[in-house]
């Protein structure tokens, strides 16, 4: 009798740092349980091995930058039982949509002896943007245990259990004091997906928002608070202008504080 086939993963890179698929890779032990539950068919950062979908399961990382990006990811959609994307720059464009603020066309022309030779869109935009997705992980990298999570829970063929809350929880939760409160440091947390342990703060720092926007977010509350701290308006706009400038609650807020013409 033969054993029932494996679900078939697949694993998809497009503008972005690998970062995230080095999440995966990190996971060392525990993928090597992922491995044996799943079937993976591509992952041309772990292996030569590529095999023709369709596919259960892919996992997407990265932004659309490219007429051709474009293009690849109708297929990888068509190919696709369930489409992941995981990362800032696959749910919210990354670090690169800043270019969506200024005029791309200047910015080859000063950077690139041969800007001819670029094919670039003016805009980078998330996978969301394109086609439909089914599950988002954000991060920037994602959080393994997340990963490991959705993957774990995908395969059972339930619900994940991510958190929406914010980073200030996960402050609360390994008993870091609030360095917004008490010290006056900017941070982003009260705003920010949780997921990164709340790292920054348990080093005295901000947290950057590398999460992004965590469910119904208030950030003109943030905001005023801030203020009054003493940041001024250009600095505040920057603020939330890093790993997820794209993402529609840090963008717009942002913009709410640019300099008037």
């Amino acid at each position: 009798m033969n054993a029932p086939a494996k679900p078939r993963l697949a694993v998809w890179k497009f503008a972005s740092c690998d970062g995230c698929q080095l999440s995966l890779l990190d996971c060392e032990d525990e993928l090597l349980a992922v491995a044996d539950g799943v079937e993976i068919a591509l992952f041309p950062e772990a292996s030569s091995r590529m095999l023709p979908g369709p596919y259960d399961v892919s996992l997407v990382e990265g932004s659309i930058t490219t007429a051709h990006d474009r293009e690849r990811i109708q297929d990888v959609r068509a190919q696709s039982r369930l489409l992941v994307t995981i990362g800032a720059c696959a749910t919210a464009g990354g670090i690169q949509a800043l270019r969506n603020l200024r005029d791309v066309e200047e910015w080859k022309r000063i950077v690139y002896a041969r800007p001819d030779w670029i094919d670039s869109l003016a805009t980078s935009t998330p996978i969301a943007a394109h086609v439909k997705v089914d599950y988002e992980l954000r991060g920037c990298p994602v959080s393994k245990a997340q990963l490991l999570e959705l993957l774990a829970a995908l395969l059972a063929g339930r619900r994940p259990n991510v958190a929406t809350s914010s980073v200030c929880e996960e402050c609360k939760a390994r008993g870091t004091a609030c360095v917004l409160v008490a010290h006056g440091t900017p941070c982003l947390g009260p705003v920010t997906q949780a997921g990164c342990g709340a790292i920054c703060p348990a080093y005295d720092r901000g947290c950057y928002g590398c999460f992004g926007p965590k469910e119904t977010p208030n950030p003109a509350a943030l905001s005023e608070q801030l203020l009054a701290l003493g940041m001024d308006r250009a600095a505040l706009g920057r603020f939330y202008r890093t790993f997820n400038a794209a993402a529609p609650a840090f963008g717009d807020e942002a913009q709410r504080h640019d300099p008037q013409p």
